[in-house]
């Protein structure tokens, strides 16, 4: 079994992390983004979408360059971009069930929307199961993988990063935590639509991992049932 047993927090990604890639619900969004750019700054699909990867990749979200490039107001992107159906998300019980018998605190830490967080995870029957949400308003609007968020969010949140464990899909976004001192848990998919995403900036394929990774996982639930999260008797 995997040995969690000093983990007192748990700190979870919401998209192609809590729910499966493959469901294709984070594609509804990359369209909505591409589409937002098109009309915002008048331009021809191709030239937008180009954009949206470019600023990705520049800035971390594709948020954040709009923001910095174009003054963008961040909650009109969002609520645009996150205006998305939900029906490719099923309830998982045996999720939630895991996540509830989780000692300690849990924690989903998103470069997304409250609302948006707020809406997947009730459509995932995972809401209850967590004690907040640290969405990118509370973060500022600096996006991960860059270290101050991820410093903001431990401090407010009394956090020790010695004890706390981390979830996500992008390999990147986990060099702050490792460096922080927090475990590090890669969640991994092949859903065919992410070779599209940027080489760098995609989420986790089966089978890679990363020095900064402690340990990989393509079911989530999984890894979950089969973590020690007691001690071993002497």
């Amino acid at each position: 079994m995997t040995d969690l047993s000093h983990v007192e927090s748990w700190v979870f990604d919401l998209d192609n992390t809590l729910y499966a890639a493959e469901c294709q619900l984070f594609a509804q969004i990359d369209v909505r983004m591409a589409d937002f750019i098109r009309d915002r700054l008048s331009l021809d699909h191709e030239e937008a979408r180009r954009l949206q990867k470019h600023y990705y990749v520049k800035y971390g979200t594709t948020m954040s360059g709009l923001m910095t490039e174009h003054d963008v107001c961040p909650d009109a992107f969002l609520a645009y971009v996150h205006d998305i159906d939900l029906a490719p998300i099923r309830e998982n019980l045996p999720l939630a069930e895991t996540l509830t018998a989780l000692p300690g605190r849990k924690f989903i830490y998103t470069n997304g929307s409250m609302r948006h967080a707020e809406n997947v995870s009730r459509a995932l029957g995972v809401y209850h199961a967590f004690d907040e949400i640290f969405d990118i308003k509370a973060a500022g609007y600096t996006p991960k993988p860059r270290r101050e968020p991820y410093e903001l969010f431990l401090k407010s949140h009394d956090i020790d990063p010695a004890r706390a464990v981390m979830f996500e899909d992008l390999t990147q976004n986990l060099e702050a935590p490792h460096a922080l001192g927090m475990t590090t848990v890669l969640v991994c998919s092949d859903a065919a639509w992410l070779e599209d995403e940027p080489h760098d900036k995609r989420p986790a394929r089966q089978g890679e991992t990363a020095p900064h990774v402690h340990y990989a996982t393509n079911d989530l639930t999984a890894f979950l049932q089969g973590v020690r999260t007691e001690a071993p008797a002497v």
